[in-house]
Formats: structure tokens, sequence, C-alpha cells
């Protein structure tokens, strides 16, 4: 089993930054790709971005430039920095992270919200 934690959610003005932490617990060498999705009021949940075993890291187009996806496999920990932040980056964030074999797994989500 793994268990997911996130933290660092929070309220900032447009234009600001904000850094997300997942903290990863339990079997973690089971772990393949990590990201982070999110999921804004009335709209389903989406990809943000992720990361494979051997750090490399892929984002949706929405955040490619703002956001930096990295992973810290010592501290079994995931992070995503967010700058430049929009209104619509407005959401739940979530940690999931997916094994080499065998279901994925998802941590209960840290809330961003953006004003205007």
């Amino acid at each position: 089993q793994v268990q997911l934690v996130e933290s660092g959610g929070g309220l900032v003005q447009a234009g600001g930054s904000l850094r997300l932490s997942c903290a990863a617990s339990g079997s973690t060498s089971r772990i393949n790709f990590m990201g982070w999705y999110r999921q804004a009021p009335g709209k389903q949940r989406e990809w943000v971005a992720s990361v494979d075993s051997g750090g490399s890291t892929y984002y949706a187009d929405s955040v490619k430039g703002r956001f930096t996806i990295s992973r810290d496999n010592a501290a079994n920990t995931l992070y995503l920095q967010l700058n430049s932040l929009k209104p619509e980056d407005t959401a739940d964030y979530y940690c999931n992270a997916i094994p080499f074999y065998g279901n994925s797994y998802w941590g209960k989500g840290t809330l961003v919200t953006v004003s205007s």
C-alpha cells in the first residue's frame, strides 16, 4: 500500500506563486509515475503534470511554462511549483502515484484558490 498526503494549498492573488507537496509513505518502491491532477468546481478532473521514476517530466498545455513538477525520491516527496497563477487555476489539487503494476493511488487533495 501507498499513502499520499498533499499540503501547501491556500489563497493567493493572480500572478502569485504557491508550492504544493505530496508526501508518500508505505511501499514507495512500487511507484513508477507520480503526478498532479486538479478539479475545479463544476468541472471534470484534469491531468496537470507527471514525472516518471527517472525524473522525466510532462505537462498539460494549460500549465506548461508556469508550473514545475519535481520529485525527491530520497524524501519520498512530490512537489508542484505553481507560478504566475491565474484565477482559472483555482481547483482542488490531487497527488497521484502509478505503480509499475497494479492500481494507482490518490491523495485527498489540497485546495488552491486564486483571486483576481
